[in-house]
């Protein structure tokens, strides 16, 4: 059957003609092999290797694999040997029936690159089948006045094998009426007639029983017998005669049993006996036997079994009528089997891999062949697969074709593709077939860990526990398998004075990171490190990302007072004049708190008193200034308590204690010259107590600046000639007062102190500020940010 299949990839239709890449094709010739029937299954046919001009281990290399037309594996490929073998016992009559020369078609293919080998194998005929004849009798009745030399056709036997396998002769046994005589037939058999050779008389002898020999022409020969018993007749003046030598029919092969075929008609002009007629089969094969069948009296032949077209196209049916007096005739009755599309398409799959590397380039998936068993439009074949896939068909020779990727497929963006083969005839009804391919894409390590986020803030409370997980990063990969699975490490810190490995350490399989010791606020505020993610591809790729530890304050230091010192040495005494407005600046109460945020947020609050009422103390900046004025009735001396307390959960608190010296006129604005101190020096010695306790507060603070303000102070002593400050001999060491404006106080202040000459009452007057200076050191590196403080209480950090 000679079939011409089309295919195109999203159906459209390609030229049969091409140039494929990679694909080199086998030269048109065929190979032709051969080997006998009935041979051993294992027999050897040829040595593939050496026919092709191939190292034996190239076969193997190159997947060289065999596949029939039929796709029935007759034959076996050794590729250890390269011996081509056969893989079950061949039966020749049953492959090809009477065909002779017995051909079974197959291609070799092989990939690497991909070759195509056609190749055909002869199946030679052993003679392992006799000769036989359908009837093992068969009656013949000749009418006595037959004139000599008339002969008579015989059935002929019958015998599967074919070329000198098949009959070659026949014989009869030995008679003095009768010899065989073989003719041949225009289809290249041969029969036997029996031709007589001496009239017969049926009076002398009426029957005649004789053994007819079929011989073929195998070594040794076989043979068959079959009986002729001869009935001589009395005269019989007329044959019977058909109306048609040769009836034409043609019949659907889908037609169903019991169907009226054709009728043959013959008509017998003797009367009575002799002019009844009876049909039946002369001559015909066991196929045809069982294929149709005849009414003996009608002449109607029917459909005794199903038509096949693609087993049989046409069947040639002798018929013979014989009247009642022996006498006969014969027509051919010539049936054509008309195609039907009644298959569908085959698909059958010579090579498949499922999986293939992403990244791959064009890369041959499957090598598959079509065929249709019909013929003419109903076997003319389209191939298809789906759109909208990156696959597409390629068509090979010998209806083979090639499913190949367009290019590079990504698993990433999908990692299974179920493709469907789809092949369609065009006959009427359309006939499919579907062959359904599922194609994995396997992981190449392309996409490095990409983490969830660039950077990373984790908030940590100081004094955490030990071992505290801190937070999570994580990364996640496109990949699959051990492509994707992510490994996380710290990476080595840009700041190596950070000592990260003993800070935070990162779970490899998770991300967790945990603080491996207790962090303290006032000592590290923030720190960051980089953490890397890698997967355990090979190669393996990495990402990295920022990780930025925020510590978080806690209330864990009290407020310190910075002034007036609490350290228990010589208690500080403020002066304050009794002439002293309300409102009047007594002091100014200076704290620092560790911490940050509200936890360092001070608040100030007087809780104890000598006299309550005389002072106050403002909340927000510590200052305390009086609350009233002053009268001679007000205690000299006052100690005040001030709480100062931050603004924590739960709060913390310390106290400073004051000592307030209330003093009486403070209006003279210089202190007497050098000659007259010392007389009025010894005048009163609360009030030279008050001075020296003045002064060595102030020579705590700072100390520099005494220095820097005693050098001005001896340039002014040699340039004033009259009146002026100079520095006593008594007590004081000084001329001037340093109060320097640590903690609270905004600014730094140095008054000028003079002792009133000739007064009487030895009153101190605190002038204005002869060097005003804006300065506050840190208590320490361990301090915190204090910058905070300025708006709470009006002075700069620097």
């Amino acid at each position: 059957m000679a079939v011409t299949e089309s295919c195109f990839p999203r159906q459209r239709q390609v030229l049969f003609l091409f140039v494929f890449w990679g694909v080199s094709l086998a030269g048109s010739g065929f190979g032709r092999y051969s080997v006998m029937e009935e041979a051993e299954r294992g027999s050897f046919v040829v040595n593939l290797a050496k026919d092709l001009g191939l190292a034996v281990g190239e076969l193997a290399a190159r997947g060289t694999r065999v596949v029939s037309d039929d796709n029935e594996q007759y034959l076996l490929l050794d590729s250890q040997t390269g011996n081509l073998l056969t893989n079950e016992k061949l039966d020749r009559e049953q492959l090809c029936g009477s065909t002779e020369p017995c051909i079974l078609y197959f291609q070799i293919l092989m990939d690497d690159p991909f070759q195509i080998y056609r190749a055909e194998l002869r199946v030679r005929d052993t003679n392992d089948h006799s000769p036989v004849f359908q009837e093992k009798e068969t009656a013949l009745k000749i009418p006595e006045n037959t004139a000599e030399g008339t002969a008579f056709r015989l059935e002929r036997a019958q015998d599967p094998d074919g070329g000198l396998n098949s009959i070659q002769n026949y014989t009869i046994s030995p008679n003095s009426f009768f010899h065989i005589k073989i003719s041949g037939s225009d289809e290249g058999m041969i029969y036997p007639e029996l031709v007589l050779d001496k009239a017969l008389d049926r009076e002398e002898q009426g029957e005649l029983s004789l053994t007819l020999t079929a011989l073929d022409g195998g070594s040794p020969p076989r043979s068959g017998t079959s009986t002729v018993h001869i009935v001589v007749l009395d005269v019989n003046d007329n044959a019977p005669q058909f109306t048609q030598a040769l009836y034409e029919t043609q019949v659907p092969e889908n037609s169903p049993v019991g169907s009226l075929i054709v009728k043959v008609s013959a008509e017998d002009v003797d009367s009575g006996v002799n002019g009844e007629v009876a049909y039946s089969f002369f001559d015909v094969s066991e196929n045809i036997r069982t294929t149709f069948q005849i009414n003996p009296f009608s002449g109607e032949i029917f459909l005794r079994e199903l038509l096949d077209y693609e087993l049989v196209h046409s069947y040639k049916l002798n018929i013979q009528a014989i009247d009642g007096g022996g006498l006969s005739a014969r027509c051919r009755v010539l049936v054509e089997v008309l195609d039907i599309n009644d298959n569908p398409p085959e698909l059958i799959m010579s090579s498949f891999s499922n999986y293939i590397a992403e990244n791959s380039p064009e890369t041959a998936l499957a090598v598959f062949k079509i065929k249709d068993r019909d013929s003419g439009e109903n076997g003319k074949m389209v191939c298809y697969i789906q759109e909208n896939l990156p696959f597409l068909l390629k068509p090979s020779v010998e209806n083979f074709y090639i499913l190949m990727t367009e290019g590079a497929l990504d698993r990433e963006s999908r990692a299974e593709y179920n493709i469907i083969i789809t092949v369609t005839d065009l006959g009427t009804p359309r006939l499919k077939t579907e062959h359904n391919l599922t194609v994995w894409v396997s992981d190449v390590n392309d996409n490095a860990p990409a983490f969830t986020q660039s950077s990373y803030t984790l908030f940590v409370r100081e004094n955490n526990s030990p071992a505290l997980h801190i937070g999570t990063v994580s990364a996640t990969d496109r990949d699959s398998g051990t492509n994707a699975q992510v490994t996380y490490s710290l990476l080595p810190p840009q700041d190596t004075h950070l000592p990260l490995a003993s800070l935070v350490s990162i779970n490899a399989d998770n991300g967790h990171l945990f603080a491996l010791r207790s962090l303290d606020y006032e000592a590290l505020q923030a720190f960051e490190f980089r953490v890397g993610a890698t997967d355990r591809g090979s190669p393996a790729l990495s990402s990295e990302a920022l990780v930025r530890v925020l510590v978080l304050d806690a209330n864990d230091n009290s407020p310190f007072v910075l002034y007036p010192l609490q350290n228990g040495s010589a208690p500080c005494t403020e002066l304050v004049p009794r002439a002293a407005e309300p409102g009047y600046l007594v002091t100014k109460v200076v704290a620092v708190d560790g911490d940050s945020g509200q936890n360092a947020w001070l608040s100030f609050q007087l809780l104890k008193a000598t006299e309550p009422g005389l002072f106050g103390v403002w909340a927000h900046n510590g200052e305390v200034r009086t609350a009233r004025l002053l009268s001679e009735r007000d205690a000299a001396k006052h100690r005040l308590l001030v709480l100062v307390k931050d603004n924590g959960e739960p709060p913390r608190s310390a106290t400073a204690t004051l000592h307030v010296l209330l003093v009486d006129g403070f209006s003279q604005p210089y202190l007497p010259l050098p000659e007259a101190a010392p007389a009025q020096a010894q005048a009163d010695s609360l009030t030279v107590y008050l001075v020296v306790a003045l002064a060595s507060v102030s020579s705590l603070f700072l100390f520099s600046v005494l220095l820097f303000v005693a050098v001005r102070l001896c340039r002014r002593s040699r340039a004033a000639s009259v009146g002026g400050c100079s520095v006593p001999e008594g007590p004081f060491p000084e001329p001037l007062m340093d109060v320097s404006g640590t903690g609270t106080l905004s600014q730094s202040y140095q008054y000028e102190v003079c002792l009133m000459g000739g007064s009487g009452t030895n009153e101190f007057k605190f002038l204005k500020p002869i060097i005003p200076s804006f300065q506050v050191h840190d208590a320490g590196k361990n301090m915190g940010e204090i910058k905070n403080y300025r708006n709470s209480f009006g002075f700069n950090i620097q």
